[in-house]
Formats: structure tokens, sequence, C-alpha cells
């Protein structure tokens, strides 16, 4: 049995995620390493999935200008929360808000504002979630509103559209 060359490419040459036509992997498991529940082949939920039931949300308040080393915040958060293997996380843009500076930002025609809310939702489970605190601790320092939800999951892609 020779051994996989340093790049991660199998000895026989196929892609380690490549898969037998049928859609599914050599471990019956569909493309991606997860099952229909959500979990991968060893039982442990799958990079990504979020499982129906109790879980956590998280949500950012930012200003639409916020930067992280020149990049938008909002995409840094994304980027980290996607490397860190959380199920999902979205960016909302506001059209109007104020937050603790108490200016009035809007997007009405007549007022230009740069700084429009824009809100950072993740929902995965309480472990993934405050795991990922750290990292946002990192990015926003003191000054913004971070929020903590508990949520019930009731419907999740991937999940055949019934209720979890």
């Amino acid at each position: 049995m020779s051994a996989n060359p340093p790049n991660g490419t199998p000895a026989d040459g196929t892609s380690p995620n490549d898969t037998p036509s049928g859609g599914s992997s050599r471990n019956g498991t569909p493309p991606g390493g997860s099952s229909s529940n959500g979990a991968s082949s060893n039982g442990a939920p799958a990079h990504g999935a979020l499982p129906g039931g109790p879980a956590l949300r998280l949500t950012v308040y930012l200003g639409e200008s916020d930067t992280w080393r020149h990049r938008p915040l909002h995409t840094e958060i994304v980027h980290r929360a996607h490397a860190a293997g959380l199920a999902g996380a979205s960016v909302f843009h506001g059209v109007e808000g104020f937050g603790a500076s108490s200016v009035v930002h809007t997007a009405r025609l007549l007022s230009l504002s740069e700084d429009l809310p824009v809100a950072v939702v993740i929902v995965d489970t309480e472990e993934r979630v405050r795991a990922f605190l750290p990292t946002l601790d990192e990015l926003l320092g003191e000054d913004r509103l971070v929020v903590l939800d508990e949520v019930q999951v009731v419907r999740r892609p991937g999940g055949g559209g019934r209720p979890a």
C-alpha cells in the first residue's frame, strides 16, 4: 500500500473530493461529507451543518464604513465565521438607524449617508457561536453592539423542508 503524496492527493490519482457516479462518496454519504441529518460519517456535525433544535443567534451591529485592515468589517466577520466552520452568516444592510453616536444615518435620496447600519447575523450551535466570540473581540474592540439570542431552528437548508 502506498502513502498519499504530500499534496493530499491519493496515490490512485483521484482527488479527495472525487465521488463515484450517483452522487455519493465511497462511504455512502452525499458529496461534501455529510449525511442527510447534517452529520459527517463519524457522527460529528459536518463543517457548517446546523442540526434542528436549540441554537444561538449572534448579531453584530456595525456601520457600513467600518473596516478591518482596509477591508469592510462585515466582510472580515463573514470570512472568519466561514473559516471557523460556522453554519452560516448573513449581512443585512439597514436603510436607516442610529447607534452610540446618536447620529441618524439614512438611505434617503436627499441625505447621502456614507455609514448606513449593517447587521451580521450568525446562527449555529451554542458551542460553536461561543467559541467564535474571541475572534469577534479581536475584530471589534469595545465599541460595538453584539447580541446573543437563544433560538429554535425549525427548518434548515438540506433538511428536506421538514420541521426539525
